[in-house]
């Protein structure tokens, strides 16, 4: 009975280390902006660096902008109910334009949530309730 309980026990603890391996797909769009080069790279590569895009736009025939997002949280801001309050996520964003299935401009953008509260930072603004 004993054995059959260190098993058991082993059995779970194995599946506890094993669950904590699994991570999900990481982008680092700043890295990957980099090896793309205005008036060189093709479609194909983009889609090799950066993936699919999680929004596209046709601007005119033959030019379409593809929008890659991504919102980066530390640990403790994903805690639950005290997360919020830890710090604020960082924002991420790469604009690229294809013209005729060749880059021909990248914009990458970095922000967070704090950065848009500096309109309320100044003792004498009035405050619009």
């Amino acid at each position: 009975m004993v054995l059959r309980t260190n098993f058991v026990l082993l059995l779970l603890l194995a599946l506890v280390a094993i669950s904590g391996c699994y991570n999900t797909p990481v982008r680092h769009l700043a890295a990957d902006v980099a090896l793309l080069k205005v008036g060189e790279s093709t479609e194909e590569d983009v889609l090799i660096f950066l993936g699919a895009p999680d929004k596209q736009q046709e601007l005119d025939a033959g030019v379409e902008k593809w929008l890659y997002n991504d919102k980066h949280m530390t640990f403790l801001e994903k805690a639950p109910l005290v997360g919020k309050r830890l710090g604020a996520p960082e924002y991420r964003q790469v604009v690229v334009t294809l013209q005729n299935k060749i880059v021909t401009g990248v914009t990458y953008s970095s922000s967070d949530a704090d950065d848009l509260g500096w309109s309320d930072d100044f003792s004498w603004q009035e405050k619009k309730e």
